[in-house]
């Protein structure tokens, strides 16, 4: 928000949206300044995780509203500010009518000490260069009562519904390099077998809370099919359209000896050689995104997300090989 008060009481001079986050000592959980914590221990994990995208033109919230400080916070950064050489002389007159001499607020409202909070603009981690992040850019912070529902006019303030939105940027899933059979090289005109080791892909969640006022939505990835692109487009993939679902806990058939004769449920048979170098076959996974949370007694969806990575595949020019 514009000539702010930051955390710790950094006075912000020029339109910046304070930044609300830290790393757990654990790279696991992220733990914010005010509003909104997170806990990602039940995210994806390794090297390879990455976060989804979504398959519809929506995006999570770049910026949000949330619960920021108390009256005798604010007042403490709002007179250190004022005392300070930063601010102009025609803010620190907007500011003091405004906060604390009726216009609208008086003395900070602290006859409503533990009845409600002051709220203020958050950038949504990862988001900070994103114009949409200041969307949420308010002159001065706005009082809310305990119990109230947000203001109508900031429709980006914290419920359990706009936890879950920003949670979902929040969710990792792991990698998705496929097992390959043959492994590494394979031939020109032999289907070649793929799929997802199971154990990796598991749902995934993460929880978005706000403490001040006990709010909470768990934002769940639940992994559905995987679409294999070969890297070009001499090639045949099992089934034709690419896509291969979940069937009970897997996505896709391990390859087993004396299943030579039989077509995969999922993979590819590529119709020519890549030559000195390799195809970049990538394999996309399609995450269900499901969310719970305060007051919500059944699941509710946000749009599905998709990860995927490419991976390198020799195909050698031999027409016909026993295995």
């Amino acid at each position: 928000m514009a000539d702010q008060i930051g955390g710790g009481g950094v006075f912000n001079s020029t339109p910046d949206p304070k930044p609300t986050t830290s790393a757990g000592t654990d790279g696991q959980t992220i733990s914010a300044e005010a509003g909104v914590v997170y806990d990602t221990s039940k995210n994806g994990k390794g090297a390879s995780a990455g976060p989804v995208t979504s398959t519809t033109t929506w995006t999570p919230p770049a910026c949000y509203y949330a619960p920021f400080q108390t009256p005798n916070d604010l007042e403490k950064d709002m007179e250190e500010a004022w005392g300070s050489t930063a601010p102009s002389a025609e803010w620190i007159l907007s500011s003091q009518n405004y906060y604390k001499n009726g216009h609208p607020y008086t003395d900070f409202n602290k006859d409503k000490t533990g009845k409600g909070y002051w709220w203020s603009s958050f950038v949504t981690p990862g988001r900070e260069s994103d114009p949409a992040a200041g969307d949420c850019n308010e002159e001065h912070e706005f009082w809310v009562d305990k119990g109230d529902p947000p203001p109508a006019d900031k429709p980006q303030s914290v419920t359990p519904e706009k936890l879950a939105q920003l949670a979902y940027a929040q969710v990792r899933v792991p990698g998705t390099e496929v097992t390959l059979a043959p492994a590494g090289t394979t031939k020109v005109n032999l289907p070649t077998w793929a799929w997802l080791d199971a154990t990796e892909f598991e749902p995934v969640s993460v929880t978005a809370r706000v403490p001040m006022l006990g709010i909470y939505a768990t934002t769940t990835a639940t992994p559905v099919s995987v679409k294999i692109d070969p890297g070009t487009s001499d090639a045949v993939t099992y089934p034709a359209s690419g896509v291969c679902g979940l069937d009970g806990d897997q996505i896709g058939e391990p390859y087993a000896k004396g299943k030579s004769d039989e077509t995969p449920p999922c993979g590819v048979k590529y119709l020519r050689s890549s030559g000195s170098g390799s195809f970049q076959l990538e394999a996309t996974v399609t995450w269900k995104i499901t969310w719970t949370g305060t007051g919500v007694a059944d699941e509710r969806s946000l749009p599905d997300g998709t990860f995927g990575a490419p991976q390198n595949v020799v195909v050698q020019e031999i027409q016909s090989v026993n295995r």
